[in-house]
């Protein structure tokens, strides 16, 4: 087992309600990681609607997914979150009263008072495209997401999808694959205008392929790929050699592993209390979409509301001697001290 990182909360999920629980923890002292399963904080903000407007957070009229991830990122600064991206949360277990820990598909290692799950919806799954034995392969030369780059070094790389994922990858794999062929069921893409315009000046230097249709069947025995038939919208089907593939099919939302937890379910959901957004198992809180409680309502400013009033209730697992005196950050020399406004 790897060493255990020890933290005072370990939360779980780095959207927007994830990003705003470290402040409100932080102004009672208490410091935090955040795991994700993402390769970026902001959750779906980030993920799903980087540049689509939102129009209900509290004083801002308008801002993007993005801008609000920004803003929280720069909000929460002062209290030095620890981030570990890329990775799930596999196993909780309760070793203490209060102590859990969690590890997660990397095989880290967490020690924590408190665990927060905010998870939007749970975690986010890549959609598995339809190729016939696809699972064969998954895991030696199919691979839904790029943890380390260094794997796919000197790889004969072939990448398929339309969107931000596909079109990242490319760029920033392109230089240490031994050859990358992006593949798209037509000529044009989802993805930032910028990032196509840096592809398609890849393919005209001749430093990659771009290839126009849909993988129907894999080649290989043994988990190992080494060939791709596809077939495009007009004429024959044809075969790209290659010994990795990359499809990046968009993402689904799934309870994964948190159902296994000894949690309290109701369907895709886990119910709390009101007063602090507590699961049934102390210590473990919910809070954001992946909650429910009479009245629920799914919104960014709710899950604002329940990161607050959890951290009072976490404070008494975290610092169970210390008094907690009720202040504003407008008038408290000592919370503006922690922001470093004082």
């Amino acid at each position: 087992m790897a060493e255990p990182i020890k933290t005072d909360v370990l939360i779980i999920g780095a959207g927007p309600c994830g990003l705003f629980a470290v402040f409100e923890l932080g102004l009672l002292d208490m410091k935090t990681h955040l795991v994700d399963i993402l390769d970026k904080v902001g959750g779906q903000c980030s993920e799903l609607y980087p540049e689509k407007p939102i129009y209900d957070i509290p004083a801002l009229p308008i801002v993007t997914g993005q801008g609000l991830t920004d803003a929280l990122m720069t909000q929460i600064k002062p209290f030095n979150p620890q981030f570990h991206l890329g990775e799930m949360i596999e196993s909780l277990e309760k070793i203490g009263d209060p102590l859990f820990r969690v590890t997660t598909d990397q095989g880290k290692v967490f020690e924590a008072k408190v665990v927060v799950i905010a998870a939007g919806g749970g975690s986010f799954q890549p959609k598995r495209p339809p190729m016939p034995g696809i699972e064969a392969y998954e895991g030696t030369s199919v691979f839904y997401a790029v943890r380390k780059m260094e794997q796919f070094r000197d790889k004969n790389l072939l990448i398929v999808g339309g969107g931000d994922s596909a079109l990242d990858w490319t760029l920033n794999l392109a230089p240490i694959a031994r050859r990358v062929t992006l593949m798209h069921r037509r000529n044009e893409f989802r993805a930032a205008p910028d990032s196509v315009n840096k592809m398609r000046a890849l393919v005209a230097d001749g430093k990659m392929d771009l290839a126009l249709g849909q993988v129907t069947a894999l080649e290989g025995e043994g988990g190992q790929i080494t060939a791709a038939i596809a077939k495009p919208d007009k004429g024959d089907p044809f075969k790209i050699e290659c010994d990795t593939l990359l499809p990046f099919f968009g993402l689904t939302m799934k309870l994964g592993p948190v159902a296994n937890w000894g949690l309290n379910l109701e369907g895709e959901v886990i119910p709390v209390n009101t007063e602090s957004f507590e699961t049934n198992v102390p210590g473990i809180f919910a809070i954001g979409d992946i909650n429910t409680y009479p009245g629920k309502l799914k919104l960014i400013l709710s899950g604002f509301h329940e990161a607050a009033l959890m951290s009072q209730k976490a404070s008494k697992y975290v610092n169970p001697d210390k008094r907690i005196i009720f202040q504003y950050t407008t008038s408290s020399s000592s919370l503006q001290k922690k922001l470093g406004v004082a």
